[in-house]
């Protein structure tokens, strides 16, 4: 039975393109690149759309071939090679029990050694299977992973997310090794997905990087305002209500078309009211979205030193810094010494606290940076 959707502005996971604003064009490229035999590279800032798009893409896949096996892991929290080949065997062992419990039963005799453990996924509920991996047997089993992913009689599409995460590995080698089994993998098929540009560009347009120029590369931007405008309010209409234009551009600057960010505010709008018809009602839902946040960002903070929150708060005023180092920027804001803030601003970049764009520095979670701002 088709799952009923109470509140169409979906913050987390995937329903369906119903639910799935625009990104048409690419939608095409990465499913058109990826059927004709060519990986893909996809990068962007977090909270801009990147999972939902792979989603999106798998979903169009999958609805065009019901064999094909798509797969999706995000390796943001694995911190070795080891702990990356369980996500990924655990996750291709769940994904082909659920096509076929013999394909399912031939991948455990591949990988022999592998200690299955039956479980219950905390979430959903469901059984799912994880895979122990021994640290030192990690690349034989990534090797039977792919052996056995070349042998079945199926297009194989895997998604791995967050994928620069591998450069933090303690191993040197994870690089070239996925390498040398992805090239004559030609029955699988990957997206690779990254939210730090420059080490994402770097791995694939490099000529000292195993990957360079192995794969096509999609770079994400916001969504068009218009677009976006529309496919928002056709659900308030739907709900005998509305969405004033002009409201939901203010909504659109404030969070730079974020896609994360728009969708968030969107869904407490409709869950509060049918139409929304000033900025008053805006404010008041972002107000309450930011203080919900409170008690994280106030944990969050503890652990930074005073030059670091100083320098995260000044940096929140202005939504953009151009030159945080600069002799203005530090007057203005009250700030230590350069040399302790290029200290500050680098650990609060490494902890992706701040990012940098083009234009400057920007408090990377923009509910906090509002709450910043606040203080």
């Amino acid at each position: 039975m088709k799952k009923k959707v109470v509140n169409p502005f979906i913050c987390q996971g995937y329903e369906s393109p119903e639910y799935f604003c625009d990104r048409i064009e690419e939608t095409e490229i990465m499913t058109s690149t990826l059927y004709n035999g060519r990986n893909i590279t996809l990068i962007s800032p977090r909270r801009l759309g990147k999972t939902g798009l792979i989603w999106n893409t798998f979903h169009h896949i999958k609805s065009e071939n019901k064999d094909a096996i798509c797969i999706y892991i995000d390796i943001f929290p694995t911190k070795s090679q080891s702990e990356f080949v369980r996500m990924l065997g655990t996750a291709v062992l769940n994904e082909t029990l659920s096509k076929s419990k013999m394909l399912g039963k031939k991948m455990l005799e591949m990988l022999g050694s592998l200690r299955p453990v039956l479980g219950v996924d905390a979430l959903t509920g469901m059984p799912n299977v994880t895979l122990n991996v021994d640290p030192t047997q990690s690349e034989m089993t990534i090797r039977n992973i792919f052996t056995y992913l070349n042998k079945i009689q199926r297009e194989v599409f895997i998604a791995i997310d967050e994928f620069q995460q591998i450069n933090e590995y303690p191993e040197s080698g994870t690089e070239a090794m996925l390498r040398s089994y992805i090239q004559f993998s030609h029955n699988i098929h990957f997206v690779f997905s990254g939210s730090k540009k420059h080490i994402m560009s770097e791995m694939f347009t490099s000529p000292q990087r195993p990957f360079y120029q192995s794969t096509d590369i999609l770079n994400l931007a916001p969504l068009n305002e218009e677009t976006y405008y529309q496919f928002a309010n056709n659900f308030f209409e739907t709900n005998k209500g509305g969405l004033d234009r002009e409201v939901f551009r203010e909504l659109y600057d404030t969070y730079d078309g974020y896609t994360w960010y728009v969708q968030s505010v969107l869904n407490r709008l409709y869950e509060k009211f049918r139409t929304v018809s000033s900025s008053a009602q805006l404010r008041e839902t972002i107000l309450n979205v930011v203080e919900s946040k409170k008690p994280q960002y106030e944990s969050l903070v503890m652990f930074l030193t005073d030059n670091q929150f100083s320098l995260l708060r000044a940096v929140a005023k202005e939504r953009v810094a151009e030159q945080p180092m600069g002799k203005e920027f530090i007057k203005k804001h009250g700030l230590s010494g350069s040399s302790s803030v290029k200290t500050a601003l680098d650990v609060l970049c490494e902890k992706e606290l701040l990012y940098r764009m083009p234009e400057g520095y920007i408090v990377y979670d923009r509910f906090m940076s509002q709450w910043l701002q606040r203080i």
